[in-house]
């Protein structure tokens, strides 16, 4: 088993749900607060209740959803914290790699232009 064995298991759940571009969209909506799933039915009049269901029931299993329930009414906030491990294994890395790369192009392009216009001058 690798370093990161269960952590690797609940990445590929976290890939699968955000693959989805209306659970996207869900978790857009909570991103500015937790919403019912009343609320959340409303936000998405194309999907049947039992459709906005089945999505937040895939975005709990990945650890992207916290529901609270109070009586009948069931809240679901965002949980960023899986989203934060996926960017800090994966896009920060390549990110940082692009970053240097097109700084490094930055300061050849800059150099360059300075030495073409102090030849101009003369």
């Amino acid at each position: 088993m690798s370093l990161y064995g269960d952590m690797k298991s609940n990445e590929d759940h976290v890939w699968r749900a955000l693959a989805d571009p209306t659970r996207r969209d869900i978790l857009d909506v909570l991103a500015g607060g937790a919403r019912s799933t009343g609320e959340l039915v409303d936000r998405f009049p194309h999907l049947c209740r039992t459709g906005v269901m089945k999505h937040l029931d895939l975005l709990e299993q990945a650890g992207l959803l916290i529901v609270r329930r109070e009586g009948r009414m069931r809240w679901n906030a965002l949980n960023a914290m899986p989203i934060q491990r996926i960017y800090d294994r994966w896009v920060s890395r390549h990110v940082r790699g692009a970053a240097a790369a097109a700084s490094r192009i930055k300061d050849h392009v800059e150099t360059n232009s300075k030495t073409k216009r102090r030849k101009t001058r003369r």
